[in-house]
């Protein structure tokens, strides 16, 4: 034990590094999103975030939109506690038997129009938890669902652009009719 104490006095602690200052790409992709929820609903949007069965690792990047870096609050995105307040329902990991009948009531609590978005692998099948005994499957097998986010986990720039195309499509759909 005073070995690993004398080792942590001495040794720098392991860090990622902080990604570069002169990186745009997210404020403009953030602007974008944000252009595109005030253009489509007039205000922000509002997120209600569902973790039906995953391992975290979703959620560790969906938190990472309200860090000091994306910060995409200020871009007119925000995640809200009540289902009833909630334009999108984002949901990770794959549903399970015990988180199913929640998943559907937080679905029907959400009033008109709706929007649901599957993040990660596992909410679009299952993932690695697909056939256990204790999973039902991906988000689709219990609420319909308008966009799955791929990836293991998506990083927030992905969960952003998901964003972005689900509002472009809304916003063609709404023209069309």
């Amino acid at each position: 034990m005073r070995k690993l104490l004398l080792e942590s006095l001495f040794r720098r602690p392991f860090t990622e590094q902080a990604p570069s200052p002169h990186d745009i790409a997210v404020t403009e992709l953030a602007t974008a999103v944000g252009r595109a929820v005030r253009r489509r609903l007039g205000r922000s949007l509002s997120i209600r975030e569902v973790d039906a069965g995953s391992c975290n690792g979703c959620e560790l990047e969906i938190h990472a939109l309200n860090n000091a870096y994306y910060d995409v609050e200020r871009f007119g995105l925000r995640f809200v506690a009540s289902p009833r307040h909630a334009d999108v329902l984002m949901v990770t990991g794959p549903v399970t038997k015990n988180m199913r009948e929640a998943l559907e009531r937080t679905y029907h609590a959400i009033p008109n129009p709706k929007w649901v978005v599957a993040v990660g692998d596992c909410a679009r099948d299952g993932g690695c938890f697909a056939g256990s005994y204790a999973v039902v499957g991906g988000v689709s097998q219990v609420i319909p669902v308008d966009l799955h986010i791929p990836g293991c986990p998506p990083p927030p720039t992905m969960i952003l652009q998901g964003l972005l195309a689900l509002l472009d499509r809304a916003a063609k759909n709404a023209s069309s009719i």
